[in-house]
């Protein structure tokens, strides 16, 4: 069950982040847990339950034609503007998880829902009492969640260093909780992950601080939310897919275009992970050109998935 579950948040963040409607043979590929997608009757039938489940939780998954196929070929999408936010910062694909993981999880060591109702979960009436699987609340997570919705300052060991920050924001990935905010250390925004913060969690006065307002770009990227050594990722983007990069990234990404259409950007990445996540939701719309670490190394972690 608690693989199914990490499957159905990988599909719902999926869905809402595609920048086109997914056939099922894109899910089959760009979500991970599914049956091996050449057995098409077990893979049509794990992929039916999901997409039941989600919808009996109030997620509103569409079938829709694909863009530009001919014949017209049936796709899924979730509507970011049909799901419904009450947010205090949370991305629509973090909110997602929240509300997966009150509507079908028992979080173990919460002694109610009052903090995922913060943060905008809202139980659904179709897993009342039935639980999916019990995901583990580790001891960091009631503070923080308290922190992010009374805007507190939080302190706590990561790394051998005492840290404060001021956190904007919990989510939930590929079953572990992390937290973004400003590190008043680094002046930066950072993404520390929760299960290697090290002792208690202080937290400080409520309002203490003002959640900044999302910039016209949109709010800061996921490559740039980590503690990895920075470094400025070259990413060659196909015409069909450069109008809805530039729409997600801004012109002022844009360092050559070609003839067609195609884009080359510059992004500076501090979260490796969530930039390979990135590159890998265009399939093979998109080319990792530089530096030539960063092209290896996915490289090597394809081989590693495919070996």
């Amino acid at each position: 069950m608690a693989n199914r579950l990490e499957r159905l948040l990988n599909l719902t963040a999926a869905l809402l982040n595609a920048g086109h409607p997914l056939t099922s043979g894109d899910i089959a590929e760009q979500v991970p847990g599914y049956p091996d997608p050449a057995d098409k009757a077990t893979f049509r039938r794990a992929f039916e339950r999901d997409k039941e489940s989600l919808r009996d939780m109030g997620i509103p998954v569409e079938l829709v034609d694909v863009p530009g196929s001919d014949p017209p070929e049936p796709g899924y999408r979730i509507r970011r503007e049909d799901y419904a936010l009450r947010d205090p910062g949370l991305d629509a694909d973090e909110l997602a998880a929240i509300h997966l993981a009150t509507a079908a999880v028992r979080m173990e060591g919460l002694p109610g829902t009052e903090a995922i109702w913060k943060l905008g979960g809202a139980p659904s009436p179709a897993t009342d009492g039935v639980a999916l699987a019990a995901l583990p609340a580790i001891p960091q997570l009631v503070p923080l969640f308290g922190a992010v919705a009374e805007r507190a300052p939080v302190t706590f060991g990561y790394r051998s260093e005492v840290r404060t920050i001021d956190p904007y924001r919990l989510s939930f990935s590929r079953g572990r909780w992390y937290l973004d905010g400003w590190d008043h250390i680094r002046q930066d925004d950072r993404q520390f992950r929760l299960d290697r913060i090290e002792g208690e969690v202080g937290v400080g006065a409520p309002g203490s601080f003002e959640r900044p307002e999302r910039p016209v770009d949109g709010p800061a990227q996921p490559w740039q939310l980590g503690v990895d050594e920075p470094v400025t990722a070259r990413l060659a983007i196909d015409a069909d897919q450069a109008g809805w990069a530039l729409d997600h990234l801004g012109d002022a990404t844009v360092v050559a275009e070609g003839a067609d259409g195609a884009i080359v950007v510059e992004l500076t990445v501090t979260n490796r992970d969530a930039f390979r996540s990135f590159v890998l939701g265009f399939l093979e719309h998109a080319e990792v050109v530089g530096p030539p670490e960063l092209r290896d190394e996915l490289v090597d972690w394809l081989r590693g998935v495919g070996a």
